[in-house]
């Protein structure tokens, strides 16, 4: 049966037969010269082995693409545990989690071994091993799987990570991908051939490996390093919660839910979290001289809210009083909204917000003398004032927080040591399984997603089309000035993706295949089916979560 395609590239209209390979109707590069990793097609991304069942557009992904390079990662790491299980028939990968333009990965000495440094021999095994792999261009093969056979292939190979995810599962067929003999449950398109993975890096790094890649803006070439120490602390700090909770992935996490042990999963969670605000008002209140500025940023849906006012409990414990504002408060009306290069507004763009006003009020409570309090009302679009008058006290704090809050013309006029600066990230350090990490960005845009709908009026097609815009701000607005930072603090929650689950697929499934926004929300239910969903009545009502959900007990 012929079926009517559109190439997005050159606007050409074809009449193929159904079943045609995307591969066959794409050239093997696109207009820039990069070659194709994956594609969209029928609305979802798809690798290029996939056959087209229906017509309409087909648009080729490259590692210039967010969705062509989630691809070129994904593979990656499956070259680098393929690698592993080779040169190292012994041990086994962890992939970490995501670093910059890397991954960063750890060696175990058996499945449930604790976590040791890779030894430079190791490192130069992988690698050998990755480079004869890529030059080999061994195909990657999308195939199906009987689920008690594929159960039984990963137990015997002593990959649990796996059968701990097919445990929760009663599929009958399993989507897998295959390089060679080495087998992996699919959890996305991939490369079609090893060949397209030869531009990485791999060396040693904080005991584990990093497997560098190429960036998205220059993806002719693998990304120089970056060291970041501050966020490899974080992440280290998460994962050594993960291994006081007992869950590392999917698999041990749905265990949890599936033998009600989860209350204690989320109960150690959230206490963890607030031994963390605690040791931050202990750090706030021994500083000299005091701070009088309290600054908190983060991305989008980091949960700078939520940790403002837990946060400012703790600081009444030790002895302070905070006021408490938000840069949010402080945006501009709907008319004087910049315009960013796609012509919408440009909500992260710090000329949303009224800087001016900001440092005037910030000015007059350090001063000692009152304030008004300014509120945005996010449905009117519109700032208002409120009877309320603020006014700090000689020994009170300014507790402040925003996308731009580290951003020092915020803070203009204030000498640095009166300041102490807060950068929040939601860094899970869940992995899918060993080999598939869990996207902190979609940890967040499930975050926002939930909560844009429940508080803010927009559905899902609106914020899921705001949230390139969004990520173009955070590199350019919030990411830079993460150097500002005396201290870095994680919001996320090993749970939460469990809890959002019922709310966002009810969400997600308003897109339709002929939406723009239709190939990201069939992406980010693949994800939440994962999860085993838990009820939102468990979640504590001081919970960062309830930030998105609702029933905080906190004041907003």
């Amino acid at each position: 049966m012929p079926v009517t395609i559109q190439l997005s590239e050159s606007g050409e209209s074809r009449v193929v037969d159904a079943g045609t390979p995307v591969r066959d109707v794409l050239p093997a590069r696109s207009p820039e010269g990069l070659p194709y990793l994956g594609a969209i097609a029928g609305g979802e991304i798809v690798s290029l082995h996939t056959p087209l069942a229906v017509g309409g557009r087909v648009r080729g992904l490259t590692a210039a693409d967010d969705d062509g390079w989630a691809i070129l990662r994904r593979s990656m790491c499956l070259l680098l545990a393929m690698a592993v299980r080779r040169a190292l028939p012994d041990r086994f990968l962890r992939v970490r989690h995501s670093l910059g333009c890397g991954v960063w990965a750890t060696l175990r000495d058996g499945d449930e071994a604790p976590e040791r440094p890779a030894t430079a021999r190791e490192c130069a095994a992988v690698e050998r091993e990755m480079r004869a792999i890529a030059a080999s261009d061994e195909p990657f093969v999308e195939e199906l799987g009987g689920y008690e056979e594929t159960v039984a292939q990963f137990a015997a190979e002593g990959r649990h990570d796996k059968v701990g995810l097919l445990r929760h599962r009663n599929d009958p067929i399993v989507p897998l991908v295959r390089c060679g003999a080495f087998r992996d449950l699919r959890q996305g398109p991939c490369v079609p051939r090893a060949g397209l993975l030869s531009l990485f890096e791999l060396f040693r790094y904080e005991g584990g490996l990093l497997l560098q890649m190429p960036s998205r803006s220059d993806p002719g070439r693998v990304a120089p390093f970056a060291p970041q120490p501050a966020l490899m602390r974080v992440h280290r700090e998460h994962a050594r919660w993960g291994d006081i909770l007992g869950v590392h992935g999917v698999g041990e996490l749905n265990q949890a839910v599936a033998e009600r042990r989860i209350a204690d999963v989320m109960e150690m969670g959230e206490a963890l979290h607030d031994k963390g605000f605690s040791r931050l008002a202990d750090l706030i209140a021994a500083r000299r001289p005091r701070p009088r500025l309290v600054l908190i940023a983060g991305p989008s849906s980091a949960g700078k809210t939520t940790s403002c006012r837990r946060l400012a409990i703790h600081l009444r414990v030790v002895g302070l009083r905070p006021v408490q504002l938000s840069t949010d408060d402080y945006f501009v009306a709907e008319k004087d909204d910049p315009i960013g290069p796609d012509g919408k507004p440009d909500y992260e763009d710090i000329r949303a917000v009224d800087v001016a006003g900001l440092r005037k009020d910030l000015a007059a409570l350090i001063a000692g003398r009152p304030v008004k309090r300014r509120v945005f009302d996010f449905r009117a679009k519109a700032p208002t004032w409120t009877d309320e008058s603020l006014r700090l006290g000689p020994d009170d704090v300014v507790l402040i927080e925003g996308i731009h809050a580290l951003n020092p013309i915020l803070s203009e006029g204030i000498p640095r040591e009166q300041t102490f600066k807060i950068y929040l990230s939601a860094l899970t350090q869940l992995g899918i399984d060993d080999d598939t990490i869990l996207s902190t960005s979609d940890n967040r845009l499930v975050r926002r997603l939930v909560r844009d709908h429940l508080f803010r009026g927009h559905d899902a097609k609106r914020t899921l089309s705001m949230w390139p815009s969004v990520r173009r701000g955070e590199e350019k607005w919030i990411f830079p000035f993460q150097g500002e930072a005396d201290v870095s603090f994680n919001t996320s929650l090993d749970y939460e993706l469990s809890v959002l689950r019922p709310f966002a697929e009810a969400l997600l499934a308003e897109i339709k295949p002929g939406d723009a926004e239709y190939p990201l929300a069939r992406r980010l239910q693949s994800v939440l089916r994962n999860f085993h969903p838990i009820p939102a009545t468990a979640v504590p009502g001081d919970s960062i979560l309830r930030e998105y959900i609702g029933g905080s007990t906190l004041r907003y």
